[in-house]
């Protein structure tokens, strides 16, 4: 009998939830699902390169697009209304992967019962620990998956799910497939049709010129479109950082949602959700309050959160996310205060009109030498906190994730390819100014990250020595969380197996 599936034997310690979780039965599902969808994974992703490619050799810009015309001039269609339990959306608990548990268990009693949405990886990542039919798992089935063979049913017939966070959509074709992955998913499992919601994360460039047409794709699947400042603004580097027309300023000074290109982003996708009868959530709420709530440092920092989400709520957004639970209060109040009813969908914004010029207008700054310094701290322990098996950090009162070590990054490589000039001093940004700021950097970073042994150490040379590298590349790497799982697995494997171990265990990087 030939064995489609192969999955690797259970982690030291953990047997008694790898024999939950790896039933037969959801490994055949599983099985069944990736061999349903897996060369569809491939050809979207193949779509994408070939798009990049298009857009490379030609110098074209993206624009709405003419084949799909109909789809956004036609005014009758509209999404499915959600379930009771995501109307009223003010504010969601913004976790960050990997998923971490505590946050959940801290949020609101279980009476008021929390709605946990997944957010499946992305279609670029990769399940390394199972194969189907000899290839890896697409990392996105796999999460989704196992989900929903276990708690599916059960999250419906307790109308608390099932729901879901849909990442790195760059087209209506991915919404396409994720609709029909939702079809073939309820069907198998005797689901009534639009049973499962996904809120799509309008985060690249691409997709803002498509928000109608994704909505359309999954409009008995929908929960909305979700928009967020740092993945996005990366996106334009990502697809357009080589091109000197679209320098990204630097996004400690020059880069906030009030920006044209920032703010028309957010004004549409607003307009488009609340035409077709869908929700449109903002961004996360990075900053973490200090502990003394009489003290001037927190109404400074509740005050600067207040100001940034006033200005989401007066554009009409019906929720956003917040990492500090403490936040969850005032920034619900403030919606009471500043909107009507469960969410603003009324608002359906028809005097308002965006155009590509409008959303693909860079913002007009410099570099300074406190940015550079500032990204390159970030992508650092970004990369830091990866190999010690963890999806986010807090550096200088902010919760730090992918999202800004993305834009960090894509940003020091851009400012090296570009040789551009800083404001303090009229340096350029070279490789070997990036490298000397890094050696600069790493007394902080030793005391952010309590480096106390030289294990620990070592670590952090490590990331800074790869960080350094991906910054250095000729061609950009497209997602630093890819490059990290597939070009740097055996590094990620190699320091938590010898996590506390002797110094000699990983060679010492030299920066």
């Amino acid at each position: 009998m030939l064995v489609l599936l192969k999955l690797k034997p259970s982690p030291p310690g953990l047997e008694a939830e790898y024999r939950t979780i790896f039933t037969a039965g959801s490994l055949v599902f599983l099985q069944e699902l990736v061999s349903a969808f897996d060369e569809e994974v491939d050809k979207i992703l193949r779509l994408r390169i070939s798009r990049k490619t298009h857009l490379d050799l030609s110098g074209d810009l993206p624009g709405f697009c003419e084949v799909t015309a109909p789809v956004r001039s036609d005014p009758t269609w509209r999404v499915r209304p959600v379930p009771q339990r995501l109307q009223r959306r003010h504010v969601d608990v913004g976790d960050l992967a990997p998923c971490d548990t505590q946050i959940f268990r801290d949020a609101p009693k279980i009476s008021q019962a929390p709605v946990l949405m997944l957010r499946p990886r992305a279609w670029n990542m990769v399940e390394h620990n199972m194969m189907v039919k000899g290839k890896e798992v697409p990392g996105p089935l796999c999460d989704f998956g196992f989900l929903m063979f276990h708690c599916g049913k059960l999250l419906f017939d307790s109308e608390s799910g099932p729901f879901f966070y849909l990442s790195k959509v760059e087209s209506y074709m991915e919404a396409r497939l994720w609709n029909n992955i939702f079809l073939w998913t309820e069907q198998k499992l005797g689901l009534p049709v639009g049973s499962i919601k996904a809120t799509v994360l309008i985060e690249n460039v691409l997709s803002a010129f498509e928000m109608e047409e994704i909505l359309y794709e999954l409009k008995d699947h929908s929960a909305g479109l979700n928009c967020g400042i740092w993945d996005y603004s990366a996106s334009f580097v990502n697809k357009f950082g080589h091109r000197g027309a679209f320098l990204l300023p630097d996004r400690s000074k020059y880069v906030n949602m009030e920006k044209l290109f920032l703010r028309s982003y957010m004004d549409l996708l607003v307009q488009t959700c609340h035409r077709r009868g869908a929700l449109a959530t903002g961004g996360m709420a990075a900053l973490l309050l200090p502990q003394d709530r009489d003290s001037a440092p927190y109404r400074a920092a509740l005050a600067n959160v207040t100001r940034l989400k006033l200005l989401e709520i007066k554009a009409g957004v019906d929720g956003f996310m917040v990492y500090d639970l403490g936040l969850i209060e005032p920034m619900q109040k403030l919606f009471q205060l500043h909107s009507q009813g469960d969410n603003q969908m009324h608002q359906l914004r028809d005097d308002l009109t965006v155009t590509p010029d409008d959303l693909l207008c860079m913002p007009v700054g410099g570099v300074t030498l406190y940015g550079l310094k500032y990204n390159i701290a970030v992508g650092i322990l970004f990369i830091d906190a990866w190999l010690k098996g963890k999806g986010h950090f807090f550096y200088r009162g902010q919760v730090e994730d992918s999202a800004t070590a993305e834009i960090s990054r894509s940003q020091v490589w851009q400012w090296i390819r570009h040789q551009t000039q800083l404001e303090d001093d009229s340096r350029v940004v070279t490789r070997g100014l990036v490298t000397e700021l890094t050696q600069e950097v790493m007394g902080e970073l030793k005391v952010v990250t309590r480096c106390h042994t030289v294990r620990e150490e070592q670590r952090l040379l490590t990331a800074a020595a790869m960080f350094l590298e991906v910054v250095q590349k000729r061609d950009f790497p497209e997602f630093l969380t890819t490059y990290l799982n597939l070009d740097h697995t055996f590094l990620s494997s190699q320091a938590k197996r010898h996590e506390g171990g002797a110094a000699g265990d990983m060679p010492r990087p030299k920066l």
